[in-house]
């Protein structure tokens, strides 16, 4: 790697915009925890052992085990811009054996699944970096149950992070209604219901 792809890769990473794949393993630091663990988002998805959810922006599926294992019976699609992300994430789940995971290399624009297929959707600091988030929004309103959850989590130190009240007024203006917020304004999840 040259000089200058490592400091573009070091520039993104600081920045603003898309996670760079070169740098997943930093999303896997134990560390995060301190901010939002697997078995806090699973408790703030209320999922049940049938759900139906999809990851969208897994990076290296830090959450994505966990939340698969808690759906034994259920369906989980990690779906991302990145094929690299999604290769990293299938690793780290082949390697425990689940088999009720899908992948799903997106286009930034449109999701390939059937109106109202998910019991869930959820992102992990991941909104702020979609380039056009009221087309994500518009399909994520479409390809959600009704009474669906949509969770959005946003950590303290993500330069991409948006506040609560922009998370809101994103949600709501695509026809989402605010559930619950769980956390504080450094580290939290907001739910909304497709109602």
């Amino acid at each position: 790697m040259s000089k200058r792809e490592k400091k573009d890769i070091g520039g993104r990473l600081a920045g603003k915009g898309v996670f760079p794949h070169e740098m997943a393993f930093t999303l896997l630091i134990p560390l995060r925890n301190m901010f939002l663990s697997p078995r806090q988002l699973i408790k703030r998805l209320e999922l049940n052992p049938s759900s139906k959810v999809l990851e969208v922006g897994p990076g290296p599926g830090y959450f994505s085990v966990k939340v698969a294992k808690a759906i034994p019976d259920g369906e989980l699609v990690l779906a991302d811009i990145q094929q690299e992300m999604l290769d990293y994430a299938k690793k780290r789940v082949d390697k425990r054996g689940l088999t009720n995971v899908s992948y799903s290399l997106c286009d930034g624009k449109t999701f390939p699944f059937p109106d109202e297929h998910f019991d869930r959707i959820f992102l992990v600091t991941v909104i702020g970096e979609v380039e056009n988030q009221q087309a994500y929004l518009k399909e994520f309103l479409r390809i959600l149950k009704k009474g669906g959850i949509l969770s959005i989590s946003e950590l303290a130190g993500d330069p991409d992070k948006m506040s609560t009240t922009e998370i809101k007024a994103l949600c709501e203006n695509a026809g989402f209604t605010l559930d619950k917020i769980h956390g504080n304004k450094r580290n939290y999840t907001a739910n909304f219901r497709k109602e």
